[in-house]
């Protein structure tokens, strides 16, 4: 990734990935040349050079521990046939303009929803004084510096806060077009709330472009994706994925994040996308959520980690025509599951946590 990928998150900070806090510099006050070759990168891939792994990318490292697969791995295999020493600029973007976002969700922070400031203010765990966190502070500068690469690119990934309520994403997709890059692989992370925002209308901009990967937040369905994602509508998610899927360009995959919320619920949920024709069998990506750690999996019990083992289990044997790739990743949540125990740690934690937030909600609600 050193040699090819570029992360623009919080407040500008170019970094290796969106989970390892390896900083490079910074967009908004240093050239893309400069970040791309400065000394912090140049140091990063020397060590990986002679195979030498950086503590910082703790999260990966845990994940293969725990027999699961990590971002690291799934990169390789987007990009087999990389020839590094070829490479002069970044051709996989990872880019978030902002922290503004029109859903609050539990296992979430101000950091990378707007929604959460309030909140997070009564927590005590505001990351600034205002509720937007503007990561590029100007949009014409970024494109001044990252425009020629960026029309070069194979991939661009976007995530946020929530890119569909995010101006800055919908001028980019409309730079890409007008200089015809629309070969470029667009990718989301996205609650799929909006499809029209100001005087924009995604589907109309989407079938411009040839390949467009969405992944849909969506942790369950209908109460408790609700009570997961505070914002989020079961029947207008429906109606959005209904609304799509004219668009023969677009590969949709719903894309929960694993937590204590849903672990269990998980085989229910997989099933019932696929009953109401919402995914194809292999198009469910599982993002295991690795903080905050009182949400991590690993602080349920050993009799609760036993019994969704059990129930992965006889979900696994009874699913007729279930793809490898789905039943690898649902043993992969078990394994990180169960490759360490924090239940003593942290359980007291999430119960005063999760009590807070049904406080906050149940007071807005009301």
């Amino acid at each position: 990734m050193p040699w090819i990928h570029f992360h623009a998150g919080n407040n500008g900070y170019v970094k290796a990935c969106c989970v390892a806090n390896i900083n490079y510099g910074n967009i908004n006050n240093q050239s893309l040349e400069k970040i791309w070759n400065g000394e912090p990168i140049n140091n990063l891939r020397e060590k990986f050079k002679k195979g030498i792994p950086d503590n910082r990318c703790s999260v990966c490292i845990n994940r293969e521990k725990a027999g699961a697969k990590s971002i690291r791995l799934e990169t390789h295999e987007k990009f087999p046939n990389i020839n590094i020493n070829q490479i002069q600029a970044p051709i996989y973007f990872d880019i978030r303009f902002s922290n503004v976002c029109n859903f609050k969700c539990r296992t979430c922070w101000h950091g990378a929803s707007s929604k959460w400031f309030d909140d997070a203010k009564k927590l005590g765990r505001n990351v600034s004084d205002k509720a937007i966190i503007n990561n590029i502070n100007d949009f014409n500068d970024f494109i001044e510096k990252t425009g020629e690469a960026l029309l070069k690119a194979k991939e661009i990934y976007f995530a946020g806060g929530e890119p569909l309520v995010t101006e800055e994403h919908y001028l980019l997709l409309e730079y890409l077009l007008k200089h015809n890059a629309t070969n470029i692989h667009l990718r989301y992370n996205t609650n799929f709330s909006k499809l029209i925002f100001k005087k924009w209308n995604i589907i109309e901009l989407w079938s411009r472009f040839k390949h467009v990967e969405i992944m849909a937040s969506v942790d369950d369905s209908h109460i408790n994706g609700q009570m997961i994602r505070d914002g989020f509508s079961w029947e207008l998610f429906l109606k959005n994925r209904e609304g799509i899927k004219k668009l023969k360009n677009i590969v949709f995959k719903v894309s929960p994040t694993i937590s204590v919320y849903n672990i269990k619920q998980l085989p229910a949920f997989y099933l019932l996308l696929l009953e109401l024709d919402i995914i194809t069998p292999e198009n469910f990506y599982i993002n295991i959520l690795e903080r905050p750690y009182h949400f991590n999996i690993k602080i349920l019990s050993e009799e609760k980690k036993r019994k969704i083992k059990e129930n992965y289990h006889v979900f696994i044997q009874s699913t007729i025509d279930l793809p490898q790739a789905i039943i690898n990743s649902f043993m992969d949540i078990v394994s990180f599951m169960n490759e360490e125990n924090l239940h003593q740690k942290y359980w007291t934690k999430f119960k005063k946590e999760d009590n807070l937030i049904s406080e906050f909600q149940t007071k807005r609600n009301y």
